[in-house]
């Protein structure tokens, strides 16, 4: 692999990690730009030295990917937080273990399904928001809610 494409490949994987954690970061997310940014790219570097190991016929790239996931799981998991009854950090858990798949595949040279991937983060991160979905339905629920007066004969 020539220096450009190593270098366009981290790029990709940089501006990827670094959208998804502008996100998180304007959210108030415990993982937010630098550590989404950091995620993506080190996926990227794995990805890129086990291409870089191929080229020469010694290693498939998607056995690192498959390490990739594993050792993710484990930075993800010191983010979620138990109290009581609630849980906290799931979210951001499983965007950092996106962040990986995004950086691997800007490793792989895959930039448009990096790109569409980007991009499908954002908008899940953005518009499926439960607690504003719950909110609406018990706004609802109260608008719809009646009760019969109580009977006067």
């Amino acid at each position: 692999m020539i220096l450009t494409e190593f270098t366009f490949r981290l790029l990709a994987s940089i501006v990827a990690g670094a959208m998804v954690g502008l996100e998180r970061e304007f959210n108030n997310k415990s993982a937010g730009f630098r550590t989404n940014t950091l995620v993506a790219m080190g996926a990227c570097i794995y990805v890129l030295i086990n291409v870089s190991l191929a080229d020469h016929g010694g290693a498939d790239p998607t056995r690192i990917i498959g390490q990739i996931v594993t050792g993710i799981g484990f930075l993800g998991a010191g983010v979620i937080l138990h109290h009581g009854g609630n849980i906290h950090g799931l979210t951001t858990a499983a965007t950092i273990w996106v962040s990986a798949a995004l950086g691997s595949l800007a490793g792989l040279g895959l930039y448009w399904e990096t790109l569409i991937c980007t991009l499908a983060v954002l908008i899940i991160n953005t518009t499926f928001k439960t607690d504003r979905l719950l909110k609406k339905w018990e706004n609802r629920e109260e608008e719809t809610h009646f009760e019969p007066k109580e009977d006067l004969d």
